[in-house]
């Protein structure tokens, strides 16, 4: 039988395959080189931070919980939103379980308590996790229609309409009201210290 570190070695190499998985969604949308699982994680994260910290969160706690969110994607892949009424899924908590056997108990548990977290919905936290994860996929919507995409409407409106907390709302709204590199030109033009909304 493989020793803790053995296991998590391996926990580790999977969780890599999320750098190598495509977000599916965007290829429905047209999108022929769309980010990957990772790449959103990522954002996700820092946004899940960010909108905690707007709530009176934990900001720590809303990234971690958002980090994990979609570790379970190394086994069930992307699944679009199109195929999910044809698709029996594994709950999130039960993969999670399986990948995280073996490991040492103080991280199986940390990353089986995040999921379950998010899962769960109930926390602060979670909601600031969940809403980056829909305010993710907006960000993501704008710079793709920027870059000339024209089919990814429903993914604004559906991530739009899924948001709950006031700051998700209001990040949502300034993105959908400005370019993707309007922090550019101020960068360029010295004035990247004006206050948002200026």
């Amino acid at each position: 039988m493989p020793d803790e570190l053995e296991q998590l070695t391996g926990f580790v190499y999977e969780i890599g395959l999320l750098k190598r998985y495509k977000r599916t969604g965007w290829l429905i949308a047209g999108v022929s080189d769309p980010e990957s699982i990772a790449d959103h994680s990522f954002r996700a994260a820092a946004l899940a931070s960010i909108v905690a910290a707007m709530e009176g969160a934990d900001p720590e706690r809303a990234a971690l919980l958002s980090l994990f969110h979609d570790s379970q994607e190394t086994r069930l892949t992307d699944i679009p939103y199109l195929a999910k009424a044809y698709v029996k899924r594994a709950p999130n908590e039960q993969v999670t379980a399986e990948q995280t056997r073996g490991l040492p108990p103080p991280v199986a548990e940390m990353i089986s308590g995040s999921v379950a977290e998010y899962e769960d919905k109930t926390s602060l936290e979670a909601r600031c996790a969940r809403d980056a994860d829909k305010l993710e996929c907006l960000v993501q919507a704008v710079e793709y229609r920027e870059q000339g995409n024209q089919n990814i409407q429903p993914w604004i409106d559906s991530s739009l309409a899924a948001l709950q907390t006031a700051s998700a709302k209001k990040l949502a709204n300034e993105a959908l009201r400005s370019r993707s590199l309007d922090w550019l030109d101020r960068f360029f033009n010295g004035d990247d210290t004006a206050p948002i909304g200026e």
